[in-house]
């Protein structure tokens, strides 16, 4: 039998982490290959992982044919909704895999003359898509996600370095953290992701927290007679303005110390 492997398809779904393909090679070891790849003439369209471990292991397998397909688009559409049906894929995957669905069918709808527009809107109208993918609710409902989440994994893929996707890919962080970290630049997402959930996490609490320090309006004598409020302000501040601010309220105290002195040493003079 001579099956072709198509390296587009066989890349275009995240490969399996190591973990997971350490335990679909224990299976089929123990059970055997139980369901049958499927193949588009003598292309696989799935079951790559399992393909290779049978053939490694000289596991026996069987095919099935699925010849309903026009072209190579056909077969990843296909291949994003059989995904998509799984209850193993992550989050992060049914939002990417949901996001590539649209990027195909916007680019096939771009690429379609008029009357073809016109043909598909007049279908469209008697029988509406169950599964459309214009705007980023309908992905979310495709992907069975909420929309802020597609939005952060928008993000991601836009922003975020491969070490980035690879960790929240690995449920190392999650899609929250890693659209927040994604804002960083690159090298300092690398280093978060070197520095493990931890750094991530604290990075990510980071870049969370207010930017803009808020601004005392009180008046410098105030400050003078009241050191709370250098430190009240201080909490607000950023680093080098707070080590200012602690420099100025220690001053402030040791002020009000000698004020203190000099004025029990006048009531003692008096009296």
């Amino acid at each position: 039998m001579n099956i072709i492997i198509n390296q587009a398809l066989r890349d275009y779904i995240d490969p399996l982490t190591t973990q997971e393909y350490l335990a679909l090679e224990r299976s089929l070891l123990k059970e055997g290959c139980r369901d049958a790849l499927v193949l588009w003439g003598e292309t696989l369209i799935d079951g790559h992982n399992r393909y290779a471990i049978c053939q490694k292991h000289n596991i026996p397998f069987q095919t099935k044919q699925n010849d309903h397909f026009q072209s190579i688009e056909d077969v990843m559409l296909w291949m994003i909704d059989n995904h998509l049906a799984r209850r193993s894929v992550s989050s992060f995957q049914r939002g990417v895999l949901a996001l590539r669905k649209k990027e195909i069918i916007t680019t096939r709808r771009k690429e379609k003359s008029s009357k073809e527009k016109a043909a598909e809107a007049e279908l469209a109208a008697k029988e509406p898509d169950p599964v459309s993918v214009e705007t980023r609710e309908e992905i979310a409902k495709v992907a069975g996600l909420s929309k802020p989440a597609v939005a952060q994994i928008e993000k991601i893929r836009k922003a975020a370095t491969p070490e980035l996707i690879e960790a929240v890919r690995a449920g190392t962080v999650s899609i929250n953290t890693a659209a927040t970290i994604a804002s960083l630049p690159s090298e300092q997402q690398v280093a978060a992701v070197a520095g493990g959930k931890k750094e991530l996490q604290q990075a990510a609490r980071q870049l969370r927290q207010p930017r803009t320090p808020k601004v005392s309006t009180e008046p410098e004598t105030a400050k003078a007679t009241n050191p709370e409020i250098s430190a009240e302000h201080a909490v607000n501040a950023p680093i080098s303005e707070l080590e200012r601010l602690r420099a100025e309220n220690q001053a402030l105290k040791a002020q009000i110390v000698e004020l203190n002195a000099k004025l029990a040493a006048a009531q003692t003079h008096s009296t």
